[in-house]
């Protein structure tokens, strides 16, 4: 049956993967906030590990001019960001990946293989999609059969640490100003769910939609439920939460960075363009869609998709392979 249920989903088409991705994520999100209570809407000064991400002292970030009012209360509309150089400063997964390095969970040549990768993105401004197969296929091998909970626990400690600082204050003013109209808040990344739960919760936001990988029992299997939450799968992923949570997607809105999140930002009826790349700041121009650029004088460090997903679940291989051998060293 494992044989057969790979070769179905092999032979599904990109379309039919991406579908189902954005399911998955759909259902793991509405799962998530059903078994847990949605956090306040209005303004926070929590104390605490869940408390949400704050600025920098001395100064309050306020949303820019001309962005559109939130109708305050609208149980139809909502608010979708991606993470990646929209929210965080640079990659979520790099910050993980630097993370497990330091703590020695990942080797010189694993780093050395994703700079690799990185600079032939950014050489050619596009993902090989040779590289993104092997990322893939080969991390996923190696996460295979891990506790799902090394992977949770990896990513609590990290990003405990670097959240905080590597927030863009003039995005989080915007996650705010949706959160203080009474909106639901989402945050829709390439990222492993694991990691986008931590960064949402962090935030204060509503819940997060990020890739899922296939979990049994506890453990890995080895596969990701349809492919990578990335470009139209992201798409899926916020018509598929839609239809759930019975949102008027025309009374939403979306931000990105990414002309790979322009299916995503073509559902919404408020499209924002928050620290563009080329392509999206030139198809933004053409559809008079609202640019928001946080950059001072200089670009934002990009981390490309196949670098990105292979750190993900890597990282999560590795935690769990290193915590089972010292295990097996004690007993």
């Amino acid at each position: 049956m494992a044989v057969l249920r790979r070769l179905t989903q092999a032979r599904r088409s990109s379309s039919e993967r991406s579908a189902l991705a954005g399911e998955a994520a759909a259902e793991a999100a509405e799962a998530a906030l059903r078994a847990e209570p949605a956090p306040d809407a209005g303004p926070r000064d929590a104390a605490g590990p869940d408390a949400p991400a704050a600025a920098k002292p001395g100064r309050t970030p306020k949303a820019p001019a001309e962005n559109h009012t939130p109708d305050p209360d609208d149980p139809r509309a909502a608010a979708f960001f991606d993470c990646d150089n929209t929210i965080l400063r640079g990659a979520a997964i790099f910050y993980l990946g630097v993370g497990l390095y330091r703590r020695g969970f990942l080797t010189r040549r694993d780093i050395a293989r994703f700079a690799w990768q990185q600079a032939w993105f950014r050489l050619h401004g596009t993902e090989d999609p040779d590289h993104i197969s092997d990322a893939k296929q080969s991390a996923l091998g190696i996460v295979a059969g891990k506790p799902t909970a090394d992977l949770e626990a990896i990513c609590e400690e990290i990003f405990e640490e670097v959240v905080a600082d590597k927030i863009w204050p003039g995005t989080r003013a915007l996650v705010q100003m949706h959160l203080d109209a009474g909106q639901r808040v989402w945050l829709v990344t390439a990222a492993p769910l694991e990691v986008a739960r931590i960064i949402a919760r962090r935030l204060g936001m509503t819940g997060a939609l990020g890739t899922v990988a296939e979990a049994r029992d506890g453990r890995y299997t080895g596969r990701l439920v349809g492919d990578l939450l990335h470009g139209p799968a992201k798409a899926a992923a916020v018509r598929a939460l839609a239809r759930r949570e019975r949102l008027d997607l025309d009374r939403c809105a979306a931000y990105s960075d990414s002309a790979n999140d322009i299916p995503m930002l073509s559902l919404v009826g408020h499209p924002y363009v928050v620290n563009p790349d080329g392509a999206l700041r030139r198809h933004a121009r053409a559809q008079g869609w609202r640019v928001r650029d946080f950059r001072t004088g200089r670009k934002a460090a990009r981390v490309g998709l196949p670098a990105a997903a292979a750190l993900g679940v890597l990282a999560g291989a590795t935690a769990a392979g290193v915590a089972l051998n010292r295990r097996r060293h004690r007993a």
